[in-house]
């Protein structure tokens, strides 16, 4: 059972960028589309990017498109989602999910759909 784990929020003032990283337990990601979400309290899930395998494809909501950067490092099994000039709507529990299936990361930024969730970490932007 693959089980990824996102690290790397926390507290930043608008404007400002972090780096989160998703990796996995004793497995690696190198095989698995993954994709970035990020929920509200209360509001439903919104996808924020998707990369493929090999890196070759990535997708961005439109709301992140020009300030995130998703990328990864195959080597290190790590999957990273780069923010800048973060803004204080950006807050919210960011969640990396992983799937061998290509089709979620084709076309558009799916909320849903991936098999393998891991737990999200907290982003607050103040303003």
């Amino acid at each position: 059972q693959l089980q990824p784990v996102e690290s790397g929020g926390g507290l930043v003032q608008n404007g400002g960028s972090l780096r989160l990283s998703c990796t996995a337990s004793g497995r690696t990601l190198e095989y698995y589309t993954i994709g970035w979400f990020r929920q509200l309290p209360g509001k439903e899930r919104e996808g924020v990017a998707c990369i493929s395998p090999r890196g070759g494809r990535t997708l961005y909501a439109d709301s992140v498109k020009g300030r995130f950067t998703i990328s990864r490092d195959n080597a290190n099994g790590t999957v990273y989602l780069q923010m800048n000039s973060l803004k204080p709507e950006d807050t919210a529990v960011y969640y990396c999910a992983a799937d061998r299936a290509a089709y979620v990361c084709l076309g558009y930024v799916r909320s849903s759909g991936y098999d393998y969730w891991g737990q999200g970490t907290q982003v607050t932007v103040s303003s």
